[in-house]
């Protein structure tokens, strides 16, 4: 399955502005696929799951190797929840706990290593394209 990429930046509300270039999930398939069966991610790579409308999500690792940290972001791009360090083959349900449009995953410890927190924003291509 091929996954456009592009560039995406995390505003923190420290003033930070970090860099990544993520893989784009905007369809079913793309977004069920996700990052599974991958063993290894540069750590400045990720993924953007776009739900093409704003939803409670529910996401899990099943097949899914690597450890990820996952950030829940509204129609604006606003992180509304974090879920670090989701841990590899879980079926458990990690769930956005709020309405979002978009959930980015990154290596796990990237949240805590920058101190990405709920109200730093996600900036991409895919988050400013008309809504």
């Amino acid at each position: 399955m091929r996954f456009d990429n592009e560039p995406l930046l995390i505003q923190t509300a420290a003033g930070k502005t970090l860099h990544f270039t993520v893989e784009v999930a905007a369809t079913g398939d793309q977004r069920a696929r996700g990052l599974m069966f991958r063993k290894s991610m540069a750590d400045d790579a990720g993924m953007i799951f776009d739900f093409g409308q704003t939803r409670r999500v529910a996401m899990w690792m099943e097949n899914t190797i690597l450890p990820l940290d996952m950030l829940f972001a509204d129609d604006s791009g606003t992180i509304r929840h974090i879920k670090e360090n989701a841990t590899p083959y879980s079926r458990d349900i990690i769930d956005s706990m709020n309405p979002v449009k978009y959930v980015v995953e990154l290596n796990a410890g990237i949240v805590s290593k920058f101190g990405i927190k709920p109200g730093d924003r996600i900036v991409s291509a895919t988050t400013t394209k008309a809504k």
